[in-house]
């Protein structure tokens, strides 16, 4: 059984974690969007270059290589406190359907 105490530490989780959650996802999508600007920037590097070969020795760039890993942990971040959220919303909502029960008993 969800006590009211659960649902006020899931509560207060979810708002003392809401920043720490918007930074991640910030951090995800500025990733994301990164990795075109650095893929465009590297494929300059070889403008002389036929295009597909640009795109080949952006893609084989140790910086895009490492860009990705940090999209990787961006990404880990954000899912990481997604799913912590969506846990605390669904005990809240567990408790709200719990007590709808017991008032109609």
């Amino acid at each position: 059984m969800i006590t009211e105490a659960d649902v006020e530490r899931a509560i207060e989780w979810m708002i003392s974690n809401a920043d720490k959650a918007a930074v991640a996802r910030a951090q995800r999508e500025h990733c994301e969007q990164w990795r075109k600007t650095l893929k465009a920037q590297l494929m300059q590097e070889h403008v002389t270059l036929p295009l597909a070969a640009q795109e080949r020795e952006a893609y084989a760039d140790p910086r895009y290589v490492a860009h990705l890993d940090a999209l990787r942990t961006a990404v880990e971040q954000d899912e990481r406190m997604r799913w912590l959220m969506t846990a605390a919303e669904t005990r809240v909502s567990a408790w709200q359907t719990q007590q709808r029960g017991l008032r109609a008993a």
